[in-house]
């Protein structure tokens, strides 16, 4: 079953008048990326002897067929994992870069939800480990930042009875982890400072935000994390009995400015439940460990050539984690005796009005416009 996403998810894209070879990296589907390469060799051989076309692609890649390419892009042919090589070589692909081509096809071509997934994890650690590999990442900012197990192992000492060694640790987190990981994962935490030993009692202890700079964070490494913490939800939903866990959708159209103030309430909203938690486990500690994940994104792309509202430009200098104070209203004073008001007048009078209840709206979007981009990744 063939299996085509030409809109959905295309990566960047390049432009006809680019010098420069699409980057294989910034695509999350390989039928765009093999799109734009072809384009991109079509661009650069024009004028010269022998031109570009899906024959010299098939027969760099020792395909019989001139026009494989061509149903490969068009979704209508998938590509097996003998192909996968045989296109490697005709793009000019090194082994890292074929076996990235790889993971790209397999989570292009996957149909399973889960299955997808598990492709997409598998190419983003691919990628951050070539990142890493070549100096884009640095790898003393990298290792800094705890991975998934250290923040819920950092959760679990607001666990009640937790024993932290790490076979007990290994089977508190359902096996999820190595006891490798685990080890690694605690002394990292313990190293670094997020947490301590009391002197008396020995027990672990929060000792400062696990995350105190979360802006010097590489976005590589922010998205692994959310990814990571997300594949768990996956699983939650076959493994966990509904009565232990909450999942619901909503799928809905929106304009730009109601999607960013859907945005701001979210962020508002996880802002207070993180609030009220540590308050909570100052009295007393928890039961369990929760994972909470918030996701709002597009399904669709947007129509060519609809007229668009436009979008409010933000009229408030608002800086992250900037308090909302609810100012008291004070009580309204006795209203005048009313006059009579000439018919022009009045006209005036309600047009004002109604601009002043457009501005108030205005101010209220472009502050939800505003928060709703202000880089708070992890509470």
């Amino acid at each position: 079953m063939q299996n085509s996403h030409l809109e959905f998810s295309k990566g960047k894209e390049i432009s006809m008048g680019s010098a420069n070879p699409p980057v294989l990296s910034d695509y999350m589907n390989y039928r765009q990326f093999l799109a734009d390469f072809y384009q991109f060799k079509r661009k650069s051989s024009k004028g010269s002897l022998r031109a570009y076309n899906y024959a010299v692609f098939s027969a760099a890649a020792n395909i019989k067929s001139p026009n494989y390419l061509k149903m490969i892009i068009e979704g209508k042919r998938n590509l097996s994992e003998d192909m996968i090589g045989k296109f490697g070589k005709a793009l000019g692909f090194m082994k890292d870069q074929t076996d990235e081509f790889r993971l790209l096809v397999q989570f292009t071509q996957a149909t399973d939800p889960a299955e997808r997934n598990m492709y997409l994890k598998k190419l983003s650690e691919h990628r951050v480990a070539g990142k890493l590999k070549s100096g884009e990442i640095d790898r003393k900012t990298w290792e800094k930042v705890p991975n998934w197990v250290a923040w819920i192992i950092y959760a679990m000492v607001d666990q009640e009875g937790v024993s932290f060694d790490t076979a007990a640790l290994k089977t508190l987190l359902r096996g999820k982890a190595s006891e490798d990981e685990i080890e690694t994962a605690l002394n990292t935490l313990i190293t670094s400072g997020e947490l301590r030993r009391d002197e008396v009692t020995g027990e672990l202890k929060k000792n400062r935000s696990l995350i105190e700079s979360p802006e010097e964070i590489p976005v590589a490494l922010v998205r692994k994390l959310q990814s990571q913490l997300m594949y768990l939800g996956l699983e939650s939903l076959y493994q966990d009995q509904p009565t232990d866990r909450e999942f619901g959708t909503l799928t809905m159209s929106l304009t730009k400015s109601e999607f960013e103030e859907i945005k701001f309430k979210l962020r508002q909203m996880r802002k207070a439940f993180h609030k009220d938690n540590s308050i909570a486990r100052m009295k007393e500690k928890g039961e369990r460990v929760y994972q909470l994940n918030i996701q709002l994104f597009p399904v669709t792309n947007a129509v060519e050539g609809v007229e668009k509202a436009p979008v409010i430009k933000p009229a408030l200098d608002l800086k992250a984690e900037t308090a909302i104070v609810e100012t008291p209203v004070a009580a309204p004073a006795p209203a005048p005796q009313a006059q009579p008001v000439p018919a022009s007048a009045q006209a005036v009078a309600t047009e004002t009005a109604n601009a002043s209840a457009n501005k108030d709206r205005s101010n209220v979007s472009s502050l939800a416009a505003t928060a709703a981009s202000a880089a708070d990744l992890f509470r």
